[in-house]
């Protein structure tokens, strides 16, 4: 190896070490340097696992949502003959253009109190913001394009052979969608789950708008976080990030595994 490529090499291990690496290792440490009994205690405060639960909750609902969403997103654009299927990829991409913060002062403007449909829904005793349903739309907006994006190199690398010869065969179209295209595009779909689960759980700039951040009630892990953190409760704040740390990896680990399933799907 030239010297060339070693001094490349090692800036760019140097880099991430010095944004990601020693940042993740300092957490890690002030989170443990007193033992394990504080962070316990930490993070099976009331608070805490009511955050923590909360942030699986919308999870729970916002994936499931978007990839149904994203499924039929990316059959739309790929397989459709509209003629819009190019403005649509573009608002496919809105989120990733938009801060989630903007999200969040929108979704205020539209469903708050004061917003063009905030004095209806009051009227009829819902309540959007400040509530579970705010959080769910800011979540589910800020995680829409990952499914989609991840399906629709793989259908249109898997082209319309199969489809066509399915149907030729009388199938009906969710006879073919089911039994032809579901299980080809199955692991483009996976990997978009993945990262949706990971944006989910780790968003904050929409959610703190739409949420109030009230304590017990509609705060989140990562808002929960930036509460202790204000408070100086470190050891409270650092465990908490610590358990979004591990969730990350976790993630992480899945989309590794994936990567390497997909590589010996095709390979086989």
């Amino acid at each position: 190896m030239s010297a060339r490529r070693l001094v490349v090499r090692f800036t760019a291990l140097g880099y991430l070490l010095l944004l990601l690496g020693a940042p993740v290792a300092m957490i890690f440490y002030r989170t443990f340097e007193h033992g394990l009994e504080p962070v316990w205690n930490a993070v099976t405060q009331p608070n805490a696992v009511h955050a923590f639960w909360l942030s699986i909750e919308l999870v729970a609902i916002v994936v499931p949502l978007n990839t149904v969403f994203g499924i039929g997103m990316a059959l739309l654009i790929e397989r459709g003959r509209s003629r819009g299927r190019s403005a649509l990829g573009l608002l496919l991409d809105l989120p990733f253009a938009i801060s989630p913060v903007v999200v969040g002062l929108s979704l205020v403007l539209v469903y708050g109190r004061t917003g063009w449909l905030g004095s209806w829904l009051a009227s009829n005793g819902i309540q959007v913001i400040f509530s579970i349903p705010g959080m769910v739309l800011a979540t589910a907006f800020v995680s829409l394009p990952f499914v989609a994006r991840e399906t629709i190199p793989v259908l249109r690398e898997l082209g319309t052979d199969a489809e066509q010869a399915a149907a030729t065969l009388g199938s009906s179209a969710w006879q073919t969608f089911r039994r032809v295209t579901l299980p080809a595009i199955r692991w483009g779909v996976i990997y978009g789950v993945v990262l949706t689960t990971a944006r989910a759980l780790g968003e904050f700039g929409a959610v703190s708008i739409v949420s109030g951040r009230i304590e017990g009630q509609t705060q989140t892990l990562p808002l929960y976080v930036q509460d202790r953190f204000e408070n100086f409760d470190t050891t409270g704040a650092f465990a908490a990030a610590v358990v979004l740390a591990l969730l990350a990896f976790a993630t992480l680990l899945g989309m590794g595994l994936l990567a390497k399933r997909t590589t010996r799907d095709v390979v086989a």
